[in-house]
């Protein structure tokens, strides 16, 4: 009885804490994307902000500044406990790359600010390491569930991408009364959340079913180019540039020069209002490329945010894009993709069918379902999160084709 009462408090305070956090964060993000639409001059201060954020991390955090990858390397290993300085750090950080213009999203921001949270309890309640991995998956689910408004798949999410069959099922189901704990909270903060519609569903037929499978293809192949990107120039900042705080200067002097050339802000910030058109409108053809691009490099440089809101963006435009040729409906496409790329991105294709039936409606899953599988079969085995341990069905496969390669050899 105990041990039941004492689970409930740590899940109902990490839901408080890690939804209160990502309701003021989400308000102060919002504010500061205000402010720099008003204000396109500030794009030119971009450097000063990755020279801010730089130096924070260099003399104040380096050893939180591995971010979601500390989460991951903490929970396969367990070690330290995380600095509770992760969330102002990360917050902070992501506020001023938006504030500035860096191409980055949120996720990242909230689930390290849930972790960092949740993590203070191991010592407060004096858990062993078997129980400090559950609180870790807690935190994660605290934080994903609280940005997205989606406490289903933020309870699979954390459960996933920390590979489901070393969780228990305590763990299973902490995880779910910690994701609605934040969600309720940030409803109760009377803080929205972007709401997206899929208003026609076509029937589920051999066709619809071959053009699903198709297009899922290339939904893994830009997850792919996505990851390998991020992770391209993150290596190229590391290996050119010693000084970590001159990376996000450097790198914001490039990115500032480079939106004043191409004379539009629609690839910085999260992206929201071009996700939302998306549904409605087709895209260019290399809208979803760009997003790629100014992401790697904005978190390359060594900026600060999520991947998942980019992800969205890119799977979206490019599910738009393709509506041009694929006879489905632009707004299935486009939360095909949604869903679909960050499910290739992140090895997570069962939180992914469950987020996009949160968001688009039950009457899409089988469509949905169907592209956040194959795209995670198509990712690669590269995702955007470098410490991430990848198994299950997707492993496998790639060890059979790896061993058949070497006897062919």
């Amino acid at each position: 009885m105990f041990l039941a009462v004492k689970w409930i408090i740590i899940c109902t305070l990490i839901g408080l804490f890690s939804g209160t956090a990502s309701a003021f964060f989400l308000v102060a993000l919002e504010w500061v994307t205000l402010i720099r639409e008003h204000n396109n001059w500030i794009i030119w201060l971009l450097p000063i902000g990755g020279l801010i954020i730089g130096l924070g991390y260099y003399y104040l955090g380096q050893e939180v500044v591995k971010g979601n990858n500390l989460l991951l390397e903490e929970y396969e290993n367990p070690q330290h406990t995380i600095p509770l300085k992760m969330a102002p750090l990360v917050l902070i950080g992501t506020l001023i790359t938006h504030l500035f213009g860096g191409s980055a999203g949120r996720e990242g921001t909230a689930v390290q600010m849930g972790g960092a949270i949740a993590d203070q309890f191991t010592n407060l309640f004096k858990l062993d390491n078997s129980e400090r991995k559950t609180i870790l998956i807690l935190g994660i689910s605290a934080g994903f569930a609280s940005i997205f408004g989606t406490p289903l798949a933020g309870a699979l999410f954390a459960l996933e991408v920390l590979y489901f069959s070393k969780i228990n099922f305590k763990s299973t189901v902490l995880s779910f009364f910690t994701a609605y704990a934040a969600y309720f909270t940030v409803e109760l903060c009377r803080v929205k959340h972007t709401h997206y519609i899929i208003p026609i569903v076509p029937e589920i037929t051999l066709i619809n079913l071959l053009w699903t499978i198709l297009v899922s293809l290339l939904f893994g192949l830009a997850a792919m180019l996505f990851s390998r990107s991020t992770h391209f120039w993150q290596t190229l900042f590391l290996k050119t540039i010693p000084f970590p705080p001159l990376r996000p200067f450097i790198g914001g002097i490039i990115l500032a020069i480079t939106i004043y050339f191409i004379g539009t802000t629609k690839y910085i910030g999260i992206g929201i209002p071009t996700i939302v058109d998306a549904f409605s409108t087709p895209n260019n053809s290399y809208d979803f490329l760009i997003k790629i691009l100014f992401t790697g490099f904005t978190l390359g440089a060594g900026f600060k945010g999520g991947e998942v809101t980019p992800l969205f963006f890119v799977g979206a435009t490019l599910g738009s894009a393709l509506s041009v040729v694929v006879p489905l409906p632009i707004a299935l496409l486009a939360g095909m993709g949604f869903v679909a790329v960050f499910s290739g991105a992140t090895h997570t294709p069962i939180a992914c069918t469950v987020m996009g039936m949160e968001l688009f409606g039950v009457e899409s899953g089988i469509f949905i379902g169907t592209a956040c599988l194959i795209a995670y079969f198509s990712s690669g085995s590269v995702g955007i999160y470098q410490a991430q341990i990848v198994k299950g069905p997707k492993y496998r496969l790639y060890q059979k084709m790896k061993n058949k390669d070497l006897e062919l050899l």
